[in-house]
């Protein structure tokens, strides 16, 4: 079963878990790494206006800081506290709130985003509000999580995002105006020690904020983790994630 998105209770999830984050997010941190790597090959060095959708504790947006000449630059989240993750805000504009619903600056010359948009409700339509935000030949550059991402929490528990496969992405990017670059995935993995582990993992990171419905008894809680041996290797109990990264130029 997908979940329907409650943005307040996403942001809520995210502010609660805002210090532990930033060290439990090793997955996320390695995530916007790639994508960093990807956007150096594709954007150009010299972008004066730059929007990042779901900044967070700032792992993409002091990886961009340090090599693209980024005059103005918008940074978009849930939650008002996410500002303590930005020591040097000299040329930062703060757009907080649900990107979704907020209005985007104009004249873009770049909007990036790593590991965010997954809680969209409506990506197509935002991607057309991207497109009208860009200037021509402007570019996108996004990582999002595939179908098989935390794929064996959704076994076990039925909760979880819907998760789009390359091909609907490619096709809501292009149907929207944008000639797509790149768009390729891969699979990580986390192991731990045991599937209490798992979940604190995920508390940490703020993505328990799916599981609106889901109220662990004792009784399921032992249930999960007799059913998380599956997962068991050598290495320890799995979690796999799913990334997908995306550059895109709007072309018309």
């Amino acid at each position: 079963m997908s979940v329907s998105i409650n943005t307040a209770r996403i942001a809520q999830h995210f502010a609660k878990a805002g210090q532990s984050y930033v060290e439990h997010a090793v997955v996320q941190k390695q995530i916007s790494k790639q994508l960093f790597d990807y956007l150096k090959q594709y954007f150009p060095q010299a972008l004066p206006s730059v929007l990042e959708i779901g900044c967070g504790s700032g792992n993409l947006t002091q990886l961009c800081n340090s090599y693209f000449q980024v005059d103005q630059l918008f940074l978009n989240d849930l939650y008002e506290d996410v500002d303590q993750h930005f020591c040097n805000p000299k040329n930062i504009n703060w757009l907080i709130g649900n990107i979704e619903q907020l209005t985007l600056p104009t004249q873009l010359d770049a909007v990036i985003s790593s590991a965010a948009l997954q809680w969209m409700s409506d990506l197509p339509t935002l991607f057309k509000r991207i497109h009208s935000a860009l200037k021509p030949n402007a570019y996108l550059g996004f990582s999002t999580f595939g179908l098989d991402n935390l794929t064996e929490i959704k076994q076990l528990t039925g909760q979880g995002l819907s998760y789009s496969s390359l091909d609907e992405l490619k096709q809501q990017l292009e149907q929207n105006g944008f000639e797509v670059l790149l768009i390729e995935s891969d699979f990580q993995y986390l192991y731990f020690e045991h599937p209490k582990a798992v979940l604190q993992h995920l508390k940490a990171t703020g993505v328990t904020a799916t599981s609106q419905n889901y109220r662990w008894a004792k009784q399921s809680l032992q249930q999960f983790y007799i059913d998380y041996e599956q997962f068991k290797d050598d290495h320890g109990y799995r979690l796999t994630y799913h990334p997908i990264y995306v550059i895109a130029r709007r072309t018309t």
